[in-house]
């Protein structure tokens, strides 16, 4: 476990594993939760389909593709819950392929149209 104080800074860093210089990480959600197997019931966006849903959330710049940083301050599950899960989703896509999910950034979801 990490310890940490309502409204300090959380700082992550995820990387790849891998010698291919070409590769792209990119952080498309991350959700917490006080319940380590469930992050729908009581759930907390802190980023989801790589759209900021956390003001306090920031991206940090890493000269490496491979890496991707950002930090967040803790919020209000710590003082309702002794623990706090956090589950994150990363893309890896090739490095400049502009189609890819890593370089649409924040996607939302289109409304469906209802019709008769």
């Amino acid at each position: 476990p990490y310890y940490i104080d309502l409204n300090q800074n959380l700082y992550l860093q995820a990387y790849l594993h891998s010698s291919d210089p070409n590769l792209i990480v990119f952080v498309d959600t991350c959700v917490a939760s006080p319940d380590p197997h469930d992050f729908n019931t009581l759930a907390y966006n802190i980023i989801k389909n790589g759209c900021v849903k956390d003001p306090s959330y920031v991206t940090y710049y890493s000269p490496y593709s491979h890496f991707a940083r950002f930090k967040f301050n803790a919020f209000e599950f710590i003082s309702r819950h002794t623990l706090v899960y956090l589950q994150c989703e990363l893309v890896v896509c090739r490095l400049g392929d502009y189609s890819s999910r890593c370089y649409r950034g924040c996607v939302s979801r289109s409304k469906r149209d209802t019709s008769s």
